[in-house]
């Protein structure tokens, strides 16, 4: 009898086990991709557009943990809008020191001739065709 219940016990108590495995949030590094993580690529060279819904909405997403990593990619005339507008640039590096990620296109801001300009901003400037590509498989983008 002792043996059935002990038996019985080590049963429950592994079932129990599993259960709470399969319960508990997983540490895969996709699942927090996929679930957790946006970009917000910026294209547009407006200056309301920028303040009114890019920066308002991934700054306070990022202040308020509605995402766990966020990246704004600057793409194109917003690169050009970014470099000229000193507004812009202390928004961007109020959005920086809160911990969102800034990424550039250089070959668009090679285009330009800003690519140093951001640079000392804070932005990071490189090639991102291949990073805008890994993006789209494998996190939430908006495009702006």
């Amino acid at each position: 009898m002792k043996l059935k219940l002990s038996l019985s016990i080590l049963i429950y108590f592994l079932a129990m086990t599993a259960f709470a495995q399969e319960q508990s949030p997983s540490n895969d590094s996709e699942t927090i991709n996929s679930k957790d993580k946006l970009v917000v690529v910026w294209t547009s060279g407006d200056k309301e557009v920028a303040e009114k819904m890019v920066f308002m909405y991934t700054y306070n997403a990022q202040k308020y943990g509605w995402w766990k990593d966020i990246t704004l990619l600057v793409w194109g005339p917003s690169a050009k809008l970014l470099s000229e507008d000193k507004d812009l640039q202390k928004y961007v590096q109020k959005m920086k020191k809160e911990g969102v990620n800034l990424l550039a296109c250089k070959g668009c801001a090679d285009q330009y001739k800003i690519s140093d300009q951001l640079s000392e901003i804070g932005v990071t400037v490189r090639y991102t065709g291949k990073d805008l590509t890994e993006f789209i498989k494998e996190r939430h983008v908006i495009t702006f």
